[in-house]
């Protein structure tokens, strides 16, 4: 039985990176070693954090004066790496999630945080609209995408001061206009590589400009002028985004993923709206997520829920339950998600609700 992966983190990535992040494993770049096994200062592996970092540059048409890294330490990490490089005084945050909110709370430990919105009340089914970012503030940090609640911001916010963004997972699923970032981060494992790497995506000029002093493995500025190899890098899931961003460009780049991101979201979201039995957690259109389609069962099926799940694991839906905090159901369109899999849900959504409508 085909099994269709929409798992949520670490979730889905493309055979071509499987494929080859495997035959790395046994044998690199020729060398008759394991990609385990060599060392980061090697030609060969500098060879493929410079041919990553030029594809990263390529398809987010990232402008000069930017530098990308390849860091530990997932999101989390930037939850306070941030802040401790770019907040003197002020920052302004929007609160659109539980891990909006947990930067949110670490960017408290250095400075003033001005929340100006939050989503809270609605449970975070809602993106916040009629919200000033103030003038004063460092910078504006919000989430792009909330894989819990299922909703996404998908274009780049017009504000009057610099901005940095968590797009953990969205990024590459949309153009993005990187000049109006002072910092864009990403946790490898939704939409690039195996858990282990985070990719960074920094401005130089904006760098050492705060008066504290930072840890030197804290600080972006040593990161940059070494080239991410101040310390030895995750060097399987750096190979491993390299096949990714190789798979990428072989699609067409973000603009041609994004096309087939929306028309995957479309479909699905369509048969959920349709549905007699299930019911999107997210209302309003404009704010639901193409990458986490986030549903439940409406009120008079809600007993349904746990025969649905298992009706659905059994016909190779791996991964749709909800999370925990919110239960229900969660299917993850991430790009490496093929258009069949969808397909496959929707059918088995269909075939169920026959059954039981």
């Amino acid at each position: 039985m085909k099994k269709h992966n929409f798992y949520a983190g670490p979730s889905i990535l493309s055979q071509y990176t499987i494929k080859n992040t495997a035959d790395a494993v046994l044998n690199f770049a020729d060398m008759g070693l394991s990609i385990l096994e060599i060392s980061h200062r090697s030609k060969q592996f500098q060879a493929v954090v410079d041919e990553a970092v030029a594809l990263v540059k390529e398809l987010l048409n990232v402008p000069e004066g930017y530098s990308v890294l390849f860091l530990g330490g997932g999101a989390s990490l930037q939850f306070a790496m941030a802040p401790m490089n770019f907040l003197n005084t002020k920052a302004a945050y929007l609160d659109t999630g539980v891990w909006a909110s947990k930067a949110i709370k670490e960017a408290k430990l250095f400075g003033e945080v001005d929340v100006v919105a939050s989503g809270k009340d609605s449970h975070y089914t809602v993106i916040p609209k009629d919200y000033t970012v103030p003038t004063d503030v460092d910078y504006f940090h919000y989430t792009s995408n909330n894989t819990i609640y299922g909703t996404e911001i998908r274009k780049d916010p017009d504000v009057p001061v610099r901005m940095i963004c968590d797009m953990s997972s969205d990024i590459f699923s949309r153009p993005v206009d990187v000049s109006k970032y002072d910092l864009i981060y990403a946790g490898a494992q939704k939409n690039l590589a195996p858990s282990g790497v985070t990719i960074c995506i920094v401005k130089d000029a904006a760098l050492d400009k705060v008066s504290r002093v930072i840890p030197t493995m804290l600080k972006y500025k040593t990161h940059v002028d070494k080239g991410s190899m101040f310390n030895t890098p995750p060097v399987l899931p750096i190979f491993a985004a390299l096949q990714t961003l190789k798979y990428y460009k072989s699609l067409g780049g973000v603009a041609e993923i994004e096309k087939m991101d929306i028309a995957k979201a479309d479909k699905l979201y369509a048969a959920i709206d349709e549905s007699k039995i299930f019911v999107a957690t997210v209302p309003n259109k404009e704010d639901r997520s193409i990458m986490n389609v986030c549903f439940v069962m409406k009120p008079e099926y809600a007993h349904l829920e746990k025969d649905f799940i298992e009706f659905a694991t059994a016909q190779g839906m791996m991964g749709i339950k909800g999370h925990r905090d919110v239960g229900g159901f969660r299917a993850s369109l991430y790009n490496a998600l093929p258009m069949e899999s969808v397909e496959a849900l929707i059918a088995c959504m269909k075939e169920f609700e026959a059954k039981n409508a």
